[in-house]
């Protein structure tokens, strides 16, 4: 009798701590746990790689309009500037001609309705539209919308055979800096990345209102809390000068909490995202909703 009770008292015991840990134990009904899964990468990709296709984009505009001229001023009806910025270009420097946008030193309401001010430099040789020309983006104490971008762009256009349909190689190594606080820790965002970029509409006009890109390739994004993701474009991203956030596009997102399936959406300019999460102990995929930040 006494070994008959011992045994059920223990299998009563074991039955106790494994229905006690399996109701101590996380719940998989929300995977979308820490601020990185929500919003924040999605966010940070979204932002850091419009200010990019920005800096491009303005660079172009410069090199298109403002090639040789010395100082020119963005003040006449069709620049597309506005009355924010001067264009120099320098062709004494050396083998390589620098084109300066100057925004000033005081932050100025652009044409967009982003703020700006410093310098963005892009250097080159030959003329600005040469095929197989690489531009060397770098920056001078600029900020966008308050926000500081530093680092190094590369783009090389490597097809100008199919008119409007300008063809770019970039490799960008470049940062967003903001203010500190406890949740960005270091303050900075960094994008790492080797970018195929197709200007897709717009370039037939002057304004940069209607320029849309589509950005295809593979990065690193360092995120300012000190966690980092590889992001492989699965389906090309969609960056229009008109919207604060990437309107539609796919991305393969692995880091330290697992792969995820990262959805940008249908080309609508909104603060919206979709993120895929599957579940490793079931298999369950869980769809999350996701608003962005700009």
């Amino acid at each position: 009798m006494y070994c008959i009770s011992s045994f059920k008292k223990a299998t009563l015991f074991f039955a106790l701590t494994v229905f006690l840990f399996a109701g101590c134990k996380k719940g998989t009904s929300n995977l979308l746990t820490d601020s990185d899964d929500n919003g924040g990468y999605a966010s940070d990709l979204s932002r850091i790689e419009l200010y990019t296709d920005d800096a491009i984009s303005l660079c172009d505009v410069a090199g298109t309009y403002f090639n040789g001229q010395y100082m020119r001023t963005t003040t006449d009806s069709a620049n597309p500037f506005g009355s924010c910025a001067t264009v120099s270009y320098d062709t004494t420097s050396g083998p390589n001609n620098v084109l300066i946008i100057r925004f000033g030193s005081t932050p100025c309401v652009c044409l967009d309705g982003r703020t700006r001010s410093g310098d963005i430099v892009v250097t080159y040789s030959g003329e600005y539209s040469d095929s197989l020309q690489t531009h060397t983006i770098t920056f001078n104490n600029y900020f966008i919308n308050g926000i500081q971008l530093t680092g190094t762009i590369l783009t090389t256009r490597i097809d100008t055979t199919v008119v409007g349909n300008w063809y770019y190689q970039v490799n960008v190594l470049d940062t967003l800096v903001s203010p500190t606080s406890s949740s960005t820790p270091n303050g900075y965002t960094i994008w790492n990345a080797t970018l195929v970029r197709q200007w897709i509409t717009g370039f037939t006009t002057a304004s940069r209102a209607d320029d849309i890109f589509s950005i295809s390739g593979w990065g690193m994004l360092y995120r300012a809390d000190f966690h980092n993701y590889e992001m492989a474009i699965a389906t090309p991203l969609q960056v229009a000068m008109g919207c604060n956030f990437i309107e539609s596009g796919v991305v393969n997102v692995s880091g330290y909490d697992g792969n995820r399936i990262l959805n940008y959406g249908n080309g609508t300019c909104d603060n919206q995202a979709q993120l895929n999460i599957t579940d490793t102990t079931n298999g369950t995929v869980h769809v999350y909703q996701l608003t962005l930040t700009p």
